[in-house]
């Protein structure tokens, strides 16, 4: 039997999600932007969903910015950002300044990469947490936006991000974090945190996958990056994707009464996983010292490159991976391990486990075996061929 052991890549879709969005795709039509009941229909549908979110996140829904997804989200934050703090510029060629934190997604580190702004990268410690230290090491006269996400994706280390937002009030920057990976997983609260923007995504809490949300603090100064109408307050053109869009807030809905089993449940997989993790010869457990999201390990192997565990693992129906689903092409190391200063051959080995609401202690089982044969059939080997020589 397969052990889907990739959630943090994307999760399956709830029965009880997929079940409210059926309605919206076929038995109910209509555009929301209609002023006829079959497009009030949809445009109540979408509002409902959008309090569902926002319920779930700790903020308004006039904040919940609907988008395609988590890499639509921070596009919008960073080029819409840059956009229009250039507007309200009075000097010419100005250039914003925005500083990332070393170990963001890909869907914020690439993007960035091609802003007209001047771009400084936060490092981490070793336990790849971000310190005000670090901020205040980037900070130029021009920083007026800093980013830093909520959990990574990776690691799953969880930021403490109080003192880095209250260090970002003091000097005037707007905070921005990508939660897309803690969203539906540990307790998130918006408004109550202080930022100005945060990225979420649906299919990481059970929802469909092609939406997400962008919330937008009113201080927030952001202009539009897709032209063509005037849907969600303005700021993303085209007609919205209902029926996905009902299943992000069902899914938000559910996320948030099962909060506290979900968490729950995940923890205890994850501590019986990183206990026989402990008894392996050769295993690193990555940020271990850390807070760390409950259904996330991330482990290295010493002789063993992460693809090639990642390989023969699928060979026994175990699905992991090797890193962010996003960068799975690249055979070079995790850019968050880089910076957080590990070996290159250990983060060459890198294997992430990400729990999810259906796996069970028999996955842990499961898996533990499969890497205690797969360990030992490679020192066997080595043995074999040492004697041979």
């Amino acid at each position: 039997m397969a052990s889907y052991l990739d959630n943090n890549a994307t999760t399956a879709l709830d029965e009880r999600v997929l079940e409210a969005m059926l309605p919206y795709m076929g038995q109910v039509t209509g555009n929301p932007s209609s002023v006829h009941r079959f497009g009030r229909l949809q445009k109540d549908a979408i509002e409902q969903a959008r309090e569902s979110v926002a319920r779930l996140l700790g903020a308004t829904a006039g904040q919940v910015i609907f988008t395609s997804g988590g890499t639509e989200s921070n596009n919008l934050l960073l080029n819409g950002f840059c956009k229009q703090a250039v507007k309200n510029s009075k000097t010419d060629n100005f250039q914003p300044g925005i500083a990332i934190s070393a170990v963001e997604h890909m869907s914020l580190l690439e993007p960035a990469q091609h802003l007209s702004a001047a771009v400084d990268l936060i490092s981490v410690d070793e336990q790849g947490l971000v310190q005000v230290e670090a901020i205040e090491q980037v900070m130029t006269e021009q920083t007026s936006l800093i980013s830093v996400m909520t959990a990574n994706n990776e690691t799953g280390v969880i930021q403490n991000l109080s003192p880095l937002v209250e260090y970002a009030e003091k000097h005037n920057c707007f905070f921005h974090t990508d939660a897309s990976q803690a969203a539906g997983k540990i307790a998130v609260d918006f408004n109550a945190s202080g930022i100005h923007a945060m990225t979420v995504s649906a299919h990481k809490m059970y929802g469909p996958v092609g939406v997400g949300a962008l919330l937008i603090d009113k201080q927030l100064p952001l202009q539009k990056i897709q032209f063509g109408g005037s849907q969600e307050n303005g700021l993303r053109a085209g007609t919205e994707n209902v029926p996905a869009i009902v299943g992000f807030g069902k899914a938000a809905e559910i996320a948030l009464a099962e909060l506290e089993t979900r968490g729950r449940q995940s923890r205890q997989l994850r501590e019986a996983l990183e206990n026989g993790l402990k008894k392996l010869d050769g295993v690193n457990i990555f940020a271990r010292h850390a807070e760390r999201l409950p259904n996330t390990v991330q482990f290295g192997v010493r002789g063993f490159s992460g693809e090639t565990m990642l390989m023969q693992l699928d060979k026994k129906a175990i699905a992991v991976s090797s890193g962010s689903a996003c960068t799975s092409h690249k055979t070079e190391a995790s850019h968050v391990l880089k910076a957080m200063q590990v070996p290159e051959a250990l983060a060459d080995s890198a294997i992430r486990v990400s729990f999810g609401k259906n796996n069970t202690m028999s996955d842990v089982e499961v898996l533990l075996q499969a890497l205690q044969d797969i360990i030992e059939v490679n020192q066997n080997s080595a043995v074999m061929m040492a004697a041979s020589i």
